[in-house]
């Protein structure tokens, strides 16, 4: 079984080419760099809390939503050489009964879904223990 770490934001640092959005603990940081206008979305979600227009993560919640699936938790699971991979947890309920459903996804996507859905964030321990650490 795998040990799952909470983890939260520290800093987004922006760039004209790339993000650097920075997760973590209290005790370690870490590093994941994102494609610079879902860096902006980030840093919008954070500071202000909403964008004017809706973007592609709008559209994806707003989606989700209209046929009664929720997001649950994000899980970055695991790093390869600098690159780290994620799943989306998402809730279905119809009929008294419940889905859930995991799904691979890029962290920035997950970062950014789990700002506009509010739900928490993990990685794994080995995730933690492996990611180089962020000063």
């Amino acid at each position: 079984m795998l040990e799952l770490i909470p983890i939260t934001f520290h800093k987004v640092l922006q760039s004209r080419s790339y993000t650097v959005v920075i997760l973590g603990t209290s005790e370690k940081q870490f590093a994941i760099y994102v494609e610079p206008q879902v860096g902006k979305d980030i840093q919008i979600y954070l500071t202000q809390g909403k964008k004017e227009r809706p973007s592609t993560h709008n559209l994806i919640q707003s989606i989700l939503e209209g046929y009664d699936i929720y997001p649950l938790q994000i899980v970055i699971e695991d790093v390869q050489e600098s690159i780290y991979f994620a799943k989306l947890f998402l809730k279905k309920t119809s009929d008294d009964q419940k889905t859930i459903v995991e799904i691979d996804a890029r962290p920035s996507d997950c970062l950014l879904l789990a700002l506009l859905s509010n739900i928490p964030m993990f990685c794994t321990k080995q995730v933690l223990e492996k990611a180089i650490m962020h000063p």
